[in-house]
C-alpha cells in the first residue's frame, strides 16, 4: 500500500509528497469543506478503526462498504462476469480480508468509475489486482494521483466484455458515467453511482449538478440525459448508497422523475 493522506470528508487519497491545504475535490462546489475545516487522516488510522463489509445483493453482484460509515459512505460493486470481474466505483479502504474475498471470486479484470468523488485509493486497488482503471477523459483534471493504471476513454460509450459497456451520461460531472450490464436482468442492469440518484422513497430519480449543495442542472442537460437514458434498456438500477436499488417500474420512475424536472 502507498503512503498517503486521506480527506476525511470525501475519502480521496493524496500522495504524502503533495501538499494541499484544502482537498481539491471538496473545494469544488459539487462537494464541500465542512464548517470545522479541512481534516486529514491516514491509511493506518482507517485500518485501526474501520473494516469493509460485503453483502450479496443478487447472483453475481456484491456491494462493498466501509463500516462504520466513512466520508461519503458510498458503496462499490463487485460484479462477477464470465470473462472477468469488474469493480464499479471504489471505497477508500482496502483490507486484507477484502483482497482475499475478491481473489477467491476470480480477482478483477478492471475498475471503472461513475465520477471523481469515488476515485479514493483506486491506485491501491488496481496495483493489488493488477488491472486497469477506466475513467472518462472529460474528468481527467480531477485525477490528482494518476498512477500507471489509469486508462482514459472518450466518446459516449466504451465497450467492455460480456456485452457490458460504460456510457458517458454527464450532468453531475462532464465525465459522469454508468455501467450497463445486460446479463444480470431481462432488460439489463445499470450501476449509476450518483450520475443518477435514487430517492429514499424509491419513487424518484435525481439528476443534479451538486447533490450535497442542492444545485440543479440546467433544463437542457436534463433533457439530454433523459433522451440518452431512454435509449438504454434496463429494468434494474443501483445507485451509490446502501438500499438505493430499484428493480420494479424502473423506466416508469425514471420517466416520471425527468418529467417533474421539465414541467
Amino acid at each position: 500500500m502507498t503512503q498517503s493522506k486521506i480527506c476525511v470528508t470525501c475519502g480521496t487519497h493524496y500522495p504524502a509528497s503533495v501538499h494541499y491545504d484544502l482537498c481539491p475535490i471538496c473545494a469544488d462546489d459539487r462537494q464541500y469543506i465542512p464548517e470545522g475545516g479541512q481534516r486529514w487522516t491516514t491509511e493506518a488510522e482507517l485500518l485501526s478503526r474501520y473494516s469493509v463489509r460485503t453483502h450479496r445483493l443478487r447472483e453475481n453482484v456484491y456491494e462493498l462498504e466501509i463500516t462504520p460509515a466513512f466520508a461519503i459512505a458510498q458503496r462499490a460493486f463487485l460484479i462477477l462476469s464470465p470473462q472477468g470481474n469488474i469493480l464499479w466505483d471504489c471505497i477508500p479502504l482496502l483490507t486484507e480480508p477484502m483482497v482475499e474475498f475478491i481473489k477467491a471470486h476470480g480477482g478483477l479484470r478492471a475498475i471503472a468509475f461513475s465520477h471523481p468523488h469515488y476515485y479514493s485509493n483506486m491506485n491501491d486497488w488496481a496495483e493489488t489486482f493488477d488491472c486497469p482503471i477506466y475513467i472518462h477523459r472529460s474528468d481527467e483534471q480531477w485525477i490528482f494521483n494518476k498512477g500507471g493504471r489509469v486508462e482514459l476513454w472518450k466518446g459516449e460509450e466504451k465497450a467492455l466484455w460480456d456485452d457490458m459497456r460504460l456510457v458517458n451520461v454527464g450532468g453531475h460531472f462532464p465525465g459522469s458515467s454508468i455501467l450497463h450490464v445486460p446479463h444480470l436482468s431481462p432488460e439489463g442492469t445499470v450501476f449509476c453511482g450518483d450520475t443518477l440518484v435514487i430517492a429514499p422513497n424509491k419513487q424518484h430519480i435525481a439528476v443534479m449538478y451538486s447533490y450535497p449543495n442542492r444545485m440543479p442542472l440546467p433544463r437542457y442537460e436534463v433533457e439530454r440525459i433523459r433522451k440518452q437514458m431512454d435509449g438504454i434498456p434496463f429494468d434494474a438500477l443501483y445507485s451509490f448508497m446502501r438500499d438505493l436499488n430499484l428493480t420494479g417500474d424502473v423506466k416508469g420512475i425514471f420517466t416520471r422523475s425527468m418529467d417533474r424536472y421539465l414541467q
